[in-house]
């Protein structure tokens, strides 16, 4: 599926959204429906999103998901279903030929977002590319990132989700997005800017309820694209639990942050 010239609007931003890691077959599908209704509905487009593992869990004992061609089989099942594009995570780059048979985008996580042999492969395939800035990176520093896929278009993405402020937190600053777009489309990760990293019983924590008051702001800014993890029981989501928003309450996020995003006007200096 090739995602069309009007996917970059000014009058909508995108949204990248799923469960955090692929927990079976019915729940993709069930979120990807969910999710491409909603989106539907408001002229939103809509990309599903799924990690097939988890290779960065806090702990040894952290659910990593399916595997690779478990993954792969319920995204293309997705795909072809529900007819919605798929994004998911490479953590190695002798992954890359097996995801871009499949996936649409392929998203480098943001501690991965340095490693060069990573950056170059992705950069070579067909699909486009969704790179977290690591929370250890300063926006200006992601010219060199996206320097090290080749690209020089609109197929490579630059995902703000947050910058290291202490051992456990992390704080957004919105200056940084507005930097970044000049090096490329500019998506904000409202469900990760409020994790809290680290091991408490093993597991990151996070804020729920401040998802969406970022993602506001973030509307404000006129960012063109949103990423948003979400899940029908949140709180019993194999992934990312703290930060996942519930499916029922997407269609409300959506409504606010289009809102704001319709009356976004950002000046220049």
């Amino acid at each position: 599926m090739h995602i069309e010239p009007a996917f970059f609007s000014a009058e909508r931003p995108f949204l990248i959204s799923g469960p955090c890691v692929a927990e079976s077959m019915d729940l993709c599908l069930e979120v990807a429906e969910s999710m491409k209704e909603a989106c539907g509905k408001r002229g939103i487009p809509y990309i599903f999103k799924a990690s097939f593992d988890k290779a960065n869990r806090t702990s040894l004992n952290g659910n990593r998901g399916l595997g690779l061609e478990k993954g792969l089989e319920i995204l293309e099942r997705v795909k072809n279903t529900v007819g919605v594009p798929v994004l998911t995570d490479v953590h190695e780059s002798w992954q890359l030929p097996y995801l871009e048979k499949v996936v649409d985008v392929i998203q480098i996580p943001a501690f991965l977002c340095r490693q060069t042999d990573l950056l170059v492969e992705a950069g070579k395939t067909k699909c486009y590319l969704n790179i977290k800035k690591g929370q250890f990176l300063s926006p200006e520093d992601m010219v060199y990132v996206v320097e090290k896929t080749g690209r020089k278009d609109k197929s490579c993405w630059l995902t703000e989700r947050g910058t290291t402020f202490g051992y456990r937190d992390l704080v957004v600053d919105f200056r940084g997005i507005y930097k970044m777009k000049q090096w490329g489309p500019v998506v904000f990760d409202a469900t990760h800017s409020v994790q809290s990293p680290g091991a408490k019983n093993g597991q990151s924590g996070g804020e729920r309820g401040m998802a969406v008051v970022l993602a506001k702001a973030a509307a404000a800014l006129g960012v063109q694209g949103f990423f948003m993890e979400t899940h029908p029981f949140p709180d019993r989501a194999l992934s990312d639990a703290a930060n996942t928003l519930p499916l029922s309450g997407m269609p409300d996020v959506l409504d606010m942050i289009l809102e704001v995003y319709s009356i976004s006007k950002i000046p220049s200096f």
